[in-house]
C-alpha cells in the first residue's frame, strides 16, 4: 500500500514537473515571441523615422539649392545688366569725350596741348578699363574667349589698376568642364576673391593656379596682404557668396589665412 502510494505520489509530482516544464517553455517562447515584435516594431519604427527625417533633411538642402541658384541667377542678370550699361552707356560717353578731347587738342595753344593730351589719354585708359570690366561681369564674353582668357583678362586689368604682378600658372592637360556654366561660377568665385583682394588685403602681387588632374581641377588663388585670423573673421557676404557657389557646383571650398601671410583659396572641382 505504502509502495503504491509512494508510485502515486512521483507520477504526480512529474506530471507536475513536466507541467511546468511546459509552461515554462510556453512563456519563454511567448517572450521571445514579444521581445522579437518589440524589435521588429522598433527596427521599422527607426526605419522610418530615418527615412522621414531623410526626407526632410533632402527638401531642406533642395530648398537651400534652390534659393542658391534663384540667388545666383539673379545675380548674374545684374551683372550682366552692368556689364551692358558700361558698356553702351558710360562707354559711349567716355569715347564722345575721347572724341572731344582729340579735336579741342588740335585747336588749343601749344602750352595747353600737353594738359589736354594728358586728360585725353586718362579717358582713354578709363574707357579701356570700362570695356574691360564689362566684359568681366557678361557671362556670353565669359563663355566665348573661355575660362582661362578670362582669368587672364582679369588678372592684367587687375594689374594695371592695383597689383604690381596678377599672374596666371596652368599645370597638367587642360580638359573641359562638365558643364560651361560652371566655368561661370568658379570665375564669379575668383573675383569675389579678387576683390576683397583689392579692398581689404593691402597686396601687391596675386597668384592663380589651374591644376588639371584626371578626376578633378583644383584652382588656387592667393594673395601676399596682410592676411587675418580665421578663428576672428566676420563671416560676410562675399565669404557666404564664395561658399554657396562653390556647392551649387559640388566644388570643395577652403580659404585660410594668417595675419601677415595673406591669403590662399582653394577649390576642388570634380570632373
Amino acid at each position: 500500500m505504502t509502495n503504491k502510494l509512494s508510485l502515486l505520489l512521483n507520477q504526480e509530482k512529474a506530471v507536475s514537473t513536466a507541467a511546468e516544464r511546459y509552461l515554462l517553455v510556453y512563456m519563454i517562447a511567448v517572450l521571445v515571441i514579444v521581445t522579437t515584435l518589440v524589435i521588429v516594431f522598433f527596427i521599422v519604427f527607426q526605419k522610418r523615422k530615418n527615412k522621414l527625417l531623410m526626407d526632410k533633411i533632402r527638401q531642406q538642402q533642395e530648398f537651400d539649392e534652390e534659393i542658391s541658384r534663384t540667388q545666383t541667377e539673379i545675380q548674374e542678370q545684374t551683372l550682366k545688366h552692368i556689364g551692358w550699361e558700361l558698356h553702351d552707356n558710360v562707354g559711349q560717353l567716355l569715347a564722345y569725350a575721347s572724341m572731344q578731347m582729340n579735336m579741342l587738342s588740335a585747336q588749343v595753344s601749344d602750352t595747353m596741348k600737353e594738359s589736354v593730351n594728358s586728360t585725353a589719354d586718362v579717358i582713354k585708359e578709363s574707357l579701356k578699363e570700362v570695356r574691360s570690366l564689362s566684359k568681366s561681369l557678361n557671362n556670353d564674353v565669359i563663355l566665348n574667349i573661355g575660362f582661362e582668357q578670362s582669368i587672364t583678362n582679369e588678372l592684367n586689368r587687375l594689374k594695371r589698376m592695383k597689383f604690381a604682378s596678377a599672374e596666371l600658372h596652368i599645370k597638367g592637360n587642360k580638359r573641359e568642364l562638365t558643364n560651361k556654366k560652371h566655368e561661370i561660377v568658379i570665375f564669379r568665385i575668383l573675383q569675389e576673391f579678387f576683390s576683397n583682394s583689392v579692398k581689404y588685403s593691402e597686396a601687391t602681387n596675386l597668384k592663380v593656379r589651374l591644376d588639371y588632374l584626371d578626376d578633378k581641377l583644383i584652382i588656387e588663388a592667393s594673395d601676399d596682404g596682410k592676411g587675418f585670423e580665421m578663428s576672428s573673421v566676420e563671416k560676410g557676404s562675399g565669404l557666404i557668396n564664395m561658399k554657396s557657389r562653390a556647392e551649387l557646383i559640388n566644388a570643395g571650398f577652403d580659404l585660410y589665412s594668417e595675419p601677415n601671410k595673406g591669403v590662399k583659396l582653394t577649390l576642388q572641382y570634380p570632373f
